[in-house]
């Protein structure tokens, strides 16, 4: 892995969050354009992304969110 694939594998992540400014996800474009391997890795967190987003639509039942709560609520006392 050469000093480009490292960068461009560090700011995968921000990459597909958009996070990046124009000249720098810029250069990550064209890296992963001739990079083989980086686009490879960039593909696979690109699709688990959406496979996420896509099975993660489900809420959490309201009964539930109340009990987590009140378990944080509960630690929190006992650790003051």
């Amino acid at each position: 892995m050469d000093e480009h694939c490292i960068e461009a594998v560090e700011l995968l992540y921000h990459y597909l969050d958009g996070e990046l400014t124009d000249e720098r996800r810029s250069l990550i474009q064209h890296h992963l354009d001739d990079c083989p391997p980086c686009f490879e890795a960039y593909d696979f967190e690109a699709e688990l992304r959406i496979i996420v987003r896509q099975k993660c639509r489900d809420r959490v039942p309201e009964a539930l969110v109340l009990r987590v709560a009140a378990a944080l609520r509960q630690v929190e006392t006992a650790s003051e």
